[in-house]
């Protein structure tokens, strides 16, 4: 079966206490071939 990529964007601006935890919430999701792109906005 092919799975498609899902991109996943965050923003990333003035939330630092927040991002390990949200980047541990996207990678433990069931579905894998995706990839997290982090914007300094």
């Amino acid at each position: 079966m092919n799975k498609d990529l899902i991109s996943v964007i965050v923003p990333v601006y003035k939330v630092e206490q927040y991002l390990n935890k949200c980047i541990e919430s996207i990678v433990s999701q069931t579905y894998q071939n995706m990839e997290i792109i982090l914007v300094d906005d």
